[in-house]
């Protein structure tokens, strides 16, 4: 499955432990784990995913690839948070995160802070 997002100019893709795509338009520097606004995830598919996968968040020509497990108990309709710790709440969508925003690419986080910019985000299932 996949949705999209879209970069904003207040985009920084600086925090340590987890990244995020929210249903918000708009984004303050405050923000500083959100890569994508103005998203358009569908909680009910992503509720059937299980285990294992494999996000694959592309813009333009640039992709990163990260593996996470899926939380069961996600249940929120405007964020989707992915976490590199084992936290989870509403709010995580997966946990053990090979990845956060600090550690993704910085060409492709400067091409996010686009605001033209549309970000793909594929969702698959990894057999372990």
């Amino acid at each position: 499955m996949q949705f999209k997002a879209y970069g904003h100019k207040n985009l920084l893709g600086t925090h340590y432990n987890t990244f995020e795509f929210t249903k918000d338009k708009n984004l303050t520097i405050k923000g500083d784990c959100i890569i994508g606004v103005n998203s358009d995830f569908n909680l009910e598919e992503l509720k059937k995913l299980k285990g294992k996968v494999k996000l694959t968040i592309t813009t333009d020509d640039l992709s990163e690839i990260i593996i996470c497990e899926i939380n069961t108990g996600f249940e929120d309709n405007k964020e989707l948070v992915i976490r590199k710790s084992d936290y989870k709440d509403y709010r995580t969508f997966a946990i053990n995160a090979t990845k956060a925003a600090k550690d993704i690419d910085r060409k492709l986080i400067e091409k996010m802070k686009d605001t033209d910019a549309i970000i793909i985000i594929k969702i698959e299932e990894v057999n372990s």
